[in-house]
């Protein structure tokens, strides 16, 4: 059985492999790598995650599938808001910006109905999901 450090591990490789295409249940999703540095430790640590487009902006939830707590990439990113980000083949420097109400609920709203899922994890727990942008660097 496949840890999910392990998968994310191999899915992050096909990522990188194929220009930002990866098949199995991520096929359709809009993903990108995101590497922080870790506000305790200072590693880095590159995540994947499916985003929303907003203009030239990119959006991810800190959902971590509905638990009760925020991921760990959520609070090291607070912590070290430049962060790096990869789409397709093209890796970017950008800053981190978590975005308040109302414009973070409107651009939930706007995920929950492209990724239904992320409505069915927000109704699994008490905690309201970060909403953050990721901008390039000017």
């Amino acid at each position: 059985m496949t840890s999910p450090r392990d998968m994310n591990v191999t899915v992050i490789e096909e990522f990188r492999s194929n220009e930002g295409r990866v098949g199995g249940r991520f096929e359709d999703a809009s993903l990108l790598l995101l590497s922080t540095t870790g506000g305790k430790t200072g590693q880095r640590r590159t995540h994947l995650l499916v985003y929303l487009s907003d203009g030239d902006r990119w959006i991810v939830f800190a959902s971590k599938f509905g638990a009760p707590t925020n991921p760990d990439w959520y609070h090291n990113l607070v912590a070290n808001p430049v962060v790096t980000v990869e789409v397709g083949a093209e890796v970017i420097e950008a800053d981190a910006v978590v975005v308040a109400s109302p414009e973070g609920d409107q651009l939930f709203a706007r995920q929950v109905e492209a990724r239904p899922q992320f409505g069915v994890h927000q109704s699994g727990t008490t905690r309201k999901f970060p909403v953050i942008a990721l901008a390039r660097r000017a």
